[in-house]
């Protein structure tokens, strides 16, 4: 029952979940192409296991922690998608004797010879895949440039392969933007592949993906994987690029009402930035939804309010053009839901998720892994 429940609580209603992950599955099916999905989003082994479903069984990870939690379940084949500090190697290189098939990212020469120096000390090649800079977001090398070769040539028999993540696909504004941007992902990384094999080295590996490109990817051919975690739970940067519908979001945080301010139009929750994170990453958005979009208990839209303000552990909840509001329709100790902007850093802020549409009436927990 909701109205047992501690709040701040982080909700999470499986069919949604399983319809979001149904979606992108049938989606890179019909490409023939499998999908590694990321973990970093959900940090929990029942969505992954769902995640999994019809799936090779690779998973992409963000965290240490999270390779390990994952070999512990069972699941070997971890690519970490975050660019390797030396200091890591010896704990890549136990996880990997203890059987995880772990793979790490780099995009330098100096990271490269990490690599060969930590392989050679421990008597295993540990695979590494070549970061490239797809977009201009992050990280990564170019895929027309001498450093790719140069890294390539360095890792020698630790070479696996290419990736590259599309962020600036989070910046696209249009369906026609978001194809493009799918696009030129796949072909950065394809011709950096074919850049390596045309220079006598292995590339086996070609992995692309963001949740945007995974979704709106006409053509993948080259590529041997993609990547992809938020497509689990959307968000409402999600919505606003016109990725999902906000209906689509998986995950909400139940709130309750703990005050008013008749007067600044304002309803005071005891869900803060604590528990929806500071991401405001509609802000740049056509529509700016604030902290989060404000639901009723049962998850229905109210009257375009949303989560303007927040402090600590305050939520403040206001409708969009401002006004005043009739606080009788919402007296204290009224359960409210908040949509988050960004999935990833909300679920982040809670042990774990009150599962809905598991059993009747009866939020089932499932936990979560946090930590580095």
């Amino acid at each position: 029952m909701l109205d047992s429940l501690p709040t701040p609580s982080l909700l999470l209603d499986r069919p949604r979940l399983d319809r979001n992950l149904a979606r992108l599955a049938t989606h890179l099916g019909a490409l023939g192409v499998p999908l590694r999905p990321h973990v970093k989003t959900a940090k929990s082994l029942p969505v992954i296991r769902r995640a999994l479903k019809g799936q090779p069984g690779g998973v992409t990870v963000s965290t240490l922690h999270e390779a390990e939690c994952c070999l512990e379940a069972g699941i070997t084949d971890i690519l970490f998608a975050v660019g390797i500090a030396p200091q890591k190697l010896r704990q890549v290189a136990a996880l990997r004797l203890r059987g995880a098939n772990l793979a790490v990212t780099l995009d330098s020469v100096a990271a490269a010879e990490y690599v060969r120096a930590t392989s050679f000390a421990v008597s295993d090649d540990i695979p590494a895949l070549i970061e490239l800079d797809s977009d201009g977001h992050r990280a990564g090398v170019a895929p027309d440039g001498e450093a790719l070769l140069a890294i390539g040539r360095a890792l020698g028999p630790s070479l696996r392969g290419v990736m590259t993540h599309a962020g600036e696909s989070y910046h696209c504004t249009s369906a026609d933007a978001l194809r493009a941007m799918a696009e030129r992902e796949r072909a950065a990384a394809v011709t950096a592949a074919e850049r390596l094999r045309a220079a006598g080295l292995a590339c086996p590996v070609v992995s692309v993906g963001s949740t945007p490109t995974a979704l709106f990817a006409k053509d993948l051919t080259g590529v041997t994987e993609v990547r992809a975690g938020v497509h689990m739970f959307m968000d409402l940067v999600m919505a606003g690029l016109g990725v999902c519908a906000v209906d689509d979001i998986a995950i909400s945080v139940l709130v309750t009402v703990i005050g008013h301010q008749a007067e600044k139009g304002w309803i005071i929750t005891d869900g803060g930035w604590m528990a929806l994170s500071r991401d405001r990453g509609t802000s740049a958005q056509a529509v700016d939804q604030g902290y989060g979009l404000v639901r009723d208990r049962d998850g229905r839209p109210l009257e375009d309010l949303v989560m303007s303000g927040a402090s600590q552990e305050h939520g403040i909840l206001s409708r969009r053009a401002g006004g005043t509001l009739d606080a009788a329709q919402f007296p204290l100790g009224t359960r409210l839901r908040i949509l988050p902007n960004h999935a990833c850093a909300t679920a982040a802020q809670f042990g774990g998720y009150h599962v809905l549409g598991v059993e009747r009436d009866t939020p089932v927990w499932w936990p979560r892994f946090n930590g580095w």
